[in-house]
């Protein structure tokens, strides 16, 4: 199994979001971090502070060297997929080919309905949200890109330049959404995040997915799967491991770490000596 983590970029500074993220490029059982893509904090009082992901990604991606990076996940209703496309793009370059596209089609109704972003309904969202992974994957790949969907359209539209990695970085979708959400990803994604829960859930959802790819001819084997394993504010690293090595019975590739604020390194070394017989 491969290991990560997340601080997400709410009720934290970025001093010490910085701290975390140097110490553990030092920390070679950690391949990658991430952070999310909201604009208020989540599961926690929405007035407090929360810093805007892809600008500290990017922020991130200068301090560090060996990490991969991504936000977990960017709601695709924040910004026009064109938009993203030269944003991912920029970034992978910046960072040197570092960069994993972390995409879901959008949740969060306070915030977007405090910032005048439509939503829409649970059809709408993922309607949405495909047109926007084939519209991003085009002005990732190809010299220009036309698309007249309903809710995007593009005539002879460039991404200039490409990003270092080919055909594009990987794309990782969050969400389990049997019915449209496992599909989309199995048909764009090289990545899909489990938001978290128990190892018979995951496997139920890993299974669906499977189904789908079978359905779209794509061998599954070709998709990272990744959840988030949580760790609690006691610190609780022997538990973090039980969790982990649960999920991975059940074929996980990839544990996200989720470390909660206020975020300190000293969380780091403890964590990997209680992952590292995982590996």
């Amino acid at each position: 199994m491969r290991f990560a983590f997340k601080t997400s970029p709410q009720n934290t500074r970025w001093e010490d979001m910085l701290a975390v993220w140097q110490a553990a490029d030092e920390i070679e059982l950690f391949e990658s971090g991430w952070t999310f893509d909201h604009f208020y904090p989540i599961f926690s009082d929405p007035t407090g502070p929360c810093l805007e992901g892809w600008v500290t990604l990017t922020a991130l991606a200068q301090a560090t060297r060996r990490l991969r990076l991504g936000t977990l996940v960017s709601g695709i209703h924040y910004r026009h997929p064109a938009l993203l496309a030269n944003m991912a793009a920029t970034l992978d370059i910046v960072s040197g080919g570092r960069l994993e596209i972390g995409i879901g089609a959008g949740w969060n109704e306070e915030e977007s309905g405090a910032y005048g972003m439509r939503l829409g309904p649970v059809k709408e969202r993922s309607d949405r949200f495909e047109e926007a992974c084939e519209v991003l994957v085009g002005l990732l790949t190809q010299e220009t890109t036309s698309f007249e969907g309903q809710y995007y359209q593009l005539k002879d539209a460039r991404c200039e330049p490409k990003p270092v990695q080919r055909p594009h970085p990987p794309i990782c979708i969050g969400g389990s959404g049997e019915k449209r959400t496992l599909r989309t990803t199995a048909r764009f994604a090289q990545h899909w995040n489990f938001v978290g829960g128990t190892p018979e859930e995951f496997a139920r959802k890993r299974d669906v997915l499977h189904q789908h790819c079978a359905d779209v001819g794509r061998d599954p084997k070709e998709i990272v799967l990744s959840s988030h394993v949580r760790l609690g504010e006691d610190g609780d690293v022997a538990k973090v491991a039980a969790d982990a090595a649960a999920l991975g019975e059940q074929g996980l590739d990839l544990a996200i770490v989720y470390l909660p604020p206020p975020h300190t390194p000293a969380v780091l070394e403890p964590l990997a000596e209680a992952l590292a017989p995982l590996a």
